[in-house]
């Protein structure tokens, strides 16, 4: 079992979500980088995202990847919370 602190955040606005999410995670697992990920709703939870996103950085994670949803509130919430990078989601986009 690896007990690496993850490197990556990967953070799911609803359990709808998470099946996308899970896609990023595929990736990440097979590039060898550490990640994990969570569920998390800006609109329901949003003092477990304002405390995700502040103790990121100290608890090693690099870079945060949120799905944006309908209304993409959880990577605004989380990018106002944490220096950490939070790259815009092409998997939610329409096309």
């Amino acid at each position: 079992m690896n007990h690496e602190a993850p490197a990556v955040g990967v953070l799911a606005a609803s359990p709808a979500e998470l099946a996308l999410m899970q896609q990023a995670t595929a990736i990440l697992e097979k590039l060898g980088v550490s990640h994990e990920i969570r569920v998390m709703s800006a609109h329901r939870n949003p003092d477990l995202v304002d405390e995700y996103a502040r103790t990121a950085f100290e608890r090693g994670i690099k870079a945060l990847i949120c799905s944006t949803g309908i209304s993409g509130h959880l990577a605004a919430a989380v990018a106002s919370r944490t220096v950490i990078p939070v790259p815009p989601s092409a998997l939610d986009r329409p096309s």
